[in-house]
């Protein structure tokens, strides 16, 4: 079983950065693909990258990539989103999922344990 907390969300001027961390409990942890998804009001979760359980791999959805970039820190049980030059559209609470699966895997009713998500604002 994997404990996720997410911490670093705030509000940010549009073209600046956020750094979320996610930190997760329990022994599994080293051995997930951990994921990280976004939802904006009234809008579906949604899919925005992955880094495997070695951190060797990554994977990212076409509307962040070459702006986020994820990694983890095993010995410290994080995960981190590294978001540049963020936009508007970028707002939504954000969220970390471990899941047992392949590193490509984008469906939240794939990835078994949940953060309870924390809010990024970016302003226009």
């Amino acid at each position: 079983q994997v404990q996720l907390v997410e911490s670093g969300g705030g509000l940010v001027q549009a073209g600046g950065s956020l750094r979320l961390s996610c930190a997760a409990s329990g022994r599994t942890f080293s051995s997930s693909v951990m994921g990280w998804f976004r939802q904006a009001p009234g809008k579906e979760r949604e899919f925005v990258g992955t880094v495997g359980w070695s951190g060797g791999v990554t994977y990212y959805a076409d509307s962040v990539k070459g702006r986020f970039t994820i990694s983890r820190d095993n010995a410290k049980n994080t995960v981190y989103l590294q978001m540049n030059s963020l936009k508007p559209e970028d707002t939504a609470v954000y969220y970390c999922a471990a899941t047992r699966k392949s590193f490509r895997t984008v469906l939240p009713q794939e990835y078994d344990y949940w953060g309870q998500g924390t809010q990024v604002t970016v302003s226009s």
